[in-house]
């Protein structure tokens, strides 16, 4: 639930955007994402969220089965780094609070990268009468 609330955010941000600031101008629209490229980070980061929404149903992972569910949903690794980016960009003088977003991504991250580098301990049964 809370990837789609994220994603929910990300569409009221992004029509935001798209209606109150640029009134669906594309020509302002093209001019504003090569002039800001923090534009384009977040919606990459919108992008790669899309994909996640639609396949988040048990529906959606027996389709694809866990191992591709799950490859495919490690996108968000990536989204979130991007949000981040994205964020960091915007802001023009006081950093702290993107500062703050990047440093809760990067720990989160760092310990997904951890368990994933960490063995898994194989447990072997004791032989009867061994000391332990």
């Amino acid at each position: 639930m809370l990837g789609l609330y994220a994603f929910f955010y990300g569409c009221l941000h992004l029509m935001t955007y798209l209606w109150f600031d640029k009134f669906f101008d594309m020509s302002d629209i093209v001019k504003d994402i090569v002039k800001r490229p923090f534009i384009t980070v977040g919606f990459l980061a919108f992008v790669l969220m899309v994909p996640l929404a639609i396949t988040s149903t048990a529906g959606w992972i027996r389709r694809l089965g866990g191992k591709r569910w799950q490859m495919l949903h490690r996108l968000i690794y990536i989204s979130a780094i991007a949000g981040v980016v994205h964020y960091l960009w915007l802001v023009k003088s006081d950093i702290r609070l993107p500062a703050m977003y990047g440093a809760i991504t990067a720990v989160l991250l760092g310990y997904r990268v951890l368990t994933w580098l960490k063995p898994v301990a194989v447990k072997r049964p004791v032989p009867a009468g061994a000391a332990r």
